[in-house]
């Protein structure tokens, strides 16, 4: 097998393997909405899949900042920051969000951009809960009992979250007044034997007496021989299960409790349910979290888009192409073919990477083609003005390509670098529009200059040119 003949079988596999990949996109998006609403809420997707951004398919967007004053004295910023990306990605994930956006924005706030999530009440509970479980003894002494029948007697035990000033001077000095789910007051001791930041498991059950739905844990081994000790030791009292500073349930500790398994029994409705199982199975947040910002982008606004995206991509394609064959002739077409080629493998790369394509990532991609069309038109300059010299046709497109490289590869490597500061220090849509900007240069830089040579270098080989039309 000659060179150019193997040349001719990796360009076919390389538009074979576009086509299989960009195949699964054009299936998704073109079946019915609730379909592919019901194949996404069960995460039956594509392997290969063209995502969509908040601002093409709609969705929420918050800005949520982290209450640094109520971090661990011993925690510094930048780890509080990490660790509370990951564990809220950890739970968008379990959530069953689409591709993500969740990024740190300067000192102490985390963008998070949740394509096709309408349900904002829902996301902030998800996201924002600290989830911070610990399980105290409930005190059960006389006196410890003799003190919260004082402050039952009182107007008011709380005032919003916090305990209030008759109450505060009635709670023993070993005790916490701590407000319960059922709007009970609990009278617990300070320590907190055993905190959620061990679990193994959490999940939600529905075996219980009533079946409604409950949520139960399971600890790691060595918390779990803690918890088996705890109720070991407690036999016959209460245990408070204490999620963000309310008590959930405080069950009587009726024998030891092997295994380190457990439920919290709350009353929930089963997405109440499902939430908390969540965020304990992801953790902690190292301190809460508030929103700032808030925005929901509507599916309406994101079909808008996209069809006006489309539609100027279609318009600026067909625009060069008729500028294209108009100046350029059969050259033009020639380009035209890379062109589409190198439309092709954008998309089928976008694909494979599991990019998510956003409305400055359109701009990204006809930004792109539009250097693929300079490149062009550099290379077609350069054969001209050799023909204009009167050299051999073959000699005008070698001569053509090998002077106008430099020029091409100059322009490329700088829109590269330019690309690469703006996916370093941009954030969301700016970083679609930086990997979509730099997929298609790589690529406009093969089809501009490889694909074009070879079919000039074949139109040569197989035909009597005497007149290049150019």
């Amino acid at each position: 097998m000659s060179k150019t003949q193997m040349k001719w079988l990796t360009l076919l596999a390389f538009v074979v393997g576009g086509l299989f990949l960009l195949y699964p996109s054009i299936n998704w998006y073109t079946m019915p909405a609730d379909e592919r609403q019901k194949m996404e809420q069960l995460r039956d997707r594509p392997n290969y899949l063209l995502n969509l951004g908040l601002d093409l398919k709609g969705g929420t967007q918050m800005v949520m900042e982290l209450e640094v004053d109520k971090l661990n004295a011993n925690t510094k910023l930048n780890d509080a920051m990490q660790q509370a990306i990951e564990i809220i990605r950890n739970r968008v994930d379990q959530f069953g969000v689409a591709e993500p956006l969740i990024v740190r924005q300067g000192q102490r706030w985390i963008v998070v951009q949740l394509p096709g999530v309408t349900d904002t009440t829902r996301a902030k509970a998800l996201i924002g809960k600290t989830a911070q479980l610990e399980f105290r003894m409930v005190d059960d002494s006389q006196d410890g009992r003799n003190a919260l029948n004082k402050i039952l007697e009182l107007p008011e035990a709380f005032q919003g979250t916090q305990v209030s000033t008759g109450a505060a001077k009635l709670v023993p000095a070993d005790d916490d007044l701590v407000p319960g789910k059922d709007g009970a007051a609990y009278l617990l001791k300070k320590g907190v034997p055993l905190t959620g930041a061990q679990l193994e498991t959490a999940k939600v059950d529905t075996s219980g007496q009533y079946g409604t739905p409950d949520v139960a844990f399971k600890f790691k081994p060595e918390a779990g021989a803690k918890f088996s000790a705890l109720t070991a030791a407690n036999v016959g009292r209460h245990m408070a299960i204490v999620l963000d500073g309310v008590v959930y349930s405080a069950p009587v500790i009726k024998g030891r409790i092997n295994g380190g398994s457990g439920v919290i029994e709350g009353q929930f409705s089963p997405e109440e349910a499902k939430s908390l199982a969540i965020v304990l199975r992801a953790g902690a947040l190292p301190a809460p979290v508030r929103v700032i910002e808030e925005q929901v982008v509507g599916p309406t606004v994101g079909q808008d888009s996209i069809r006006d995206g489309v539609r100027s991509i279609l318009i600026g394609f067909l625009l060069v192409v008729l500028f294209m064959i108009v100046y350029y002739r059969a050259s033009g077409a020639v380009a035209i073919m890379a062109l589409g080629l190198n439309l092709l493998m954008l998309l089928a790369t976008m694909s494979y990477l599991h990019s998510t394509l956003t409305l400055p990532g359109m701009a990204g991609v006809i930004l792109s083609l539009a250097m693929a069309v300079d490149a062009n038109v550099l290379i077609f300059e350069r054969i001209r003005e050799e023909l204009r010299l009167g050299k051999p046709i073959k000699t005008s497109i070698a001569v053509g390509y090998d002077r106008a490289w430099s020029a091409i590869l100059d322009t490329h490597v700088t829109s590269l670098i330019s690309a690469a500061f703006l996916f370093q220090f941009g954030t969301g849509p700016i970083k679609g529009f930086a990997v979509t900007l730099t997929i298609g240069l790589v690529l406009s830089l093969v089809t501009a200059t490889v694909v074009t040579r070879m079919i000039f270098d074949y139109y040569m080989a197989t035909n009597d040119v005497q007149e290049l039309s150019i």
